[in-house]
């Protein structure tokens, strides 16, 4: 007997003629009712908006995501003639995507075709995607902005091209114009020097500010005085409040950002951005980039004046630490020669120098320990000392004893424990010539090269100046004929070394050749000569300062 199971149709049956446990398949064609309470939950739940339209192109559902982005598109409007302009246009050309700006959102859509002729549009808010996109390009931007800022102010070491550095680098990225104050070093200067750029303008333009813009300009004041101030927008500013430096036709300010420029020992001026009436205004991120830029430029600004000091000081120093113009002394031809060693400034711890009197002259030629600054401060030491002393002291030997007592007694000397070599001469004209007097302290010895060529050393010793005390000290005699010439130098000519290409130093043996072969030429044409081997035998590589003295009895005309 076959027994048929009740509560619905007989499912397939097993071997056993059992039914089978395994679930029935529903057929392809079988779909959820468009109204089914499941199907709209899960569509509604849907983070991105969903619209389907029929054959019509009618929208024939809405979800609730589509309905909060677009809540003017509701079922049964036609799509192309939706108020939605972007996504209308789509759908009139035929277009799988869309971009929309619509109630301050931005929307993103994408169209899949279903059934038929049916579609199903896909629109996602996209607005906190480009917002954090355009924040990560803003803040490229600005890191970009603040480093070539960074470099171009690094290269400026000029005051007035740093101010102009500054307004031209805010033009046109910060503002539409740009003025860059200088604090007045009062009371120099009672009012501030000021450099504009605007956009448009072929080159900055300078000025002086007078008391009226100072006052007028909500904290430029306070930012030049150094009172730490955050800079903040002046909104709605007058023009005639910035006409002195604006340029003519600029036009309505909208917004004025004032901010200071510091220093290390307080402001160094003040940055002024103007934008104009119809940009925006400095949100909170653009405050604090031109906080950052006019930080930078204050401290450049502040590197500049530092320059601008030590430059001023140095170029005192070369002028009074220079080899002087060598006198006229009748019957006696001379020559100097001079190189610093590798100083841009020109000074350096060797030095000659002359001091003409009634029958002749006192010549000096001195090397002094070390390079640069602090070796031309103790050769601005001996030669005023030597020009105070000359006056009560003639006698070469007595002079340099003088010298050495008036060193070694500065109260700095045994701190400093700095000493100096020195060649200390007296010339007299004589009937047939001239009488030289030469006292030593430590210094290399001169050399005379006659007329007929041969080149002697003359040997005087002695001890280095400053050093002792009791030091002694030489003092020998040459007398120089018509054509002769005697060469005191210093060592940084015969230890000259060229580098890769003459690893050996100049030398004495070299110098000699190079002198007697130069025998006859004038002071100056034999210096010149002498220089110019030296510089060959260096190749531009890195020296010790160098200095040269050369006497001649000159031929009676």
């Amino acid at each position: 007997m076959t027994t048929t199971r009740r509560g619905g149709p007989a499912g397939p049956v097993d071997g056993d003629g059992q039914a089978s446990r395994r679930p029935t398949r529903q057929s392809a064609g079988g779909a959820l009712p468009a109204d089914s309470p499941l199907a709209r939950e899960l569509l509604d739940g849907l983070a991105e908006a969903v619209l389907t339209t029929d054959e019509t192109g009618r929208v024939t559902l809405v979800n609730a995501r589509a309905a909060d982005l677009l809540p003017e598109i509701v079922a049964g409007v036609e799509l192309s003639r939706c108020p939605v302009a972007a996504l209308a246009r789509a759908v009139s050309d035929g277009s799988e995507s869309f971009d929309a700006e619509h109630h301050g959102r931005r929307l993103r859509g994408g169209r899949r075709q279903l059934a038929g002729s049916r579609y199903a549009w896909y629109v996602r808010d996209v607005t906190e995607e480009h917002a954090r996109t355009d924040a990560l390009l803003a803040e490229r931007s600005r890191t970009a902005f603040l480093a070539q800022a960074g470099s171009r102010l690094g290269l400026s070491l000029h005051r007035d091209q740093t101010l102009r550095t500054t307004a031209t680098l805010a033009v046109p990225y910060l503002a539409d114009a740009a003025v860059a104050l200088l604090r007045p070093p009062a009371p120099a200067e009672p009012h501030p020097r000021w450099t504009r750029y605007a956009d448009g303008e072929p080159a900055p333009v300078t000025g002086l500010a007078g008391p009226e813009l100072t006052t007028a300009v909500p904290g430029l004041d306070e930012a030049l005085d150094g009172v730490p101030t955050e800079p903040s927008p002046w909104p709605d500013a007058e023009v005639a409040d910035l006409a002195a430096v604006l340029p003519q036709g600029f036009g309505r300010p909208g917004t004025v950002l004032v901010s200071p420029m510091p220093g290390p020992g307080g402001s160094a001026g003040a940055l002024v951005l103007v934008r104009r009436a119809g940009r925006a205004g400095f949100d909170p991120r653009d405050v604090e980039l031109a906080r950052e830029f006019a930080a930078r430029a204050g401290a450049a600004l502040a590197a500049a004046e530092l320059y601008g000091e030590q430059a001023h000081l140095a170029r005192v120093l070369q002028t009074s630490l220079l080899p002087p113009e060598l006198p006229s002394v009748p019957g006696v031809g001379m020559a100097g020669g001079y190189r610093a060693a590798g100083d841009t400034l020109r000074i350096g711890g060797d030095f000659y120098e002359v001091f003409p009197h009634s029958r002749g002259a006192l010549f000096a030629v001195g090397d002094v320990s070390g390079r640069g600054v602090g070796a031309a401060v103790l050769t601005g030491r001996v030669r005023q000392s030597l020009q105070t002393l000359r006056l009560v002291e003639q006698r070469p030997l007595e002079l340099i004893h003088l010298l050495n007592r008036t060193l070694f007694d500065a109260p700095d000397a045994a701190r400093r424990s700095q000493l100096t070599t020195l060649l200390l001469g007296s010339l007299e004209r004589g009937p047939a010539g001239v009488d030289i007097r030469i006292a030593g302290g430590g210094h290399p010895a001169p050399l005379l090269v006659t007329a007929a060529g041969s080149v002697v050393p003359v040997p005087v010793g002695g001890m280095p100046v400053g050093a002792l005390a009791d030091a002694r000290f030489a003092e020998a005699r040459v007398h120089l004929d018509p054509g002769d010439l005697l060469l005191a130098y210093t060592d940084g000519v015969t230890e000259a070394t060229g580098g890769p290409v003459h690893v050996e130093k100049f030398g004495e043996h070299r110098l000699r050749a190079a002198l007697a072969a130069a025998a006859g030429l004038p002071p100056a044409a034999l210096v010149d000569r002498l220089l110019r081997v030296v510089d060959e035998w260096l190749g531009g590589q890195a020296h010790d300062d160098v200095a040269m003295l050369a006497v001649c009895a000159s031929t009676p005309t």
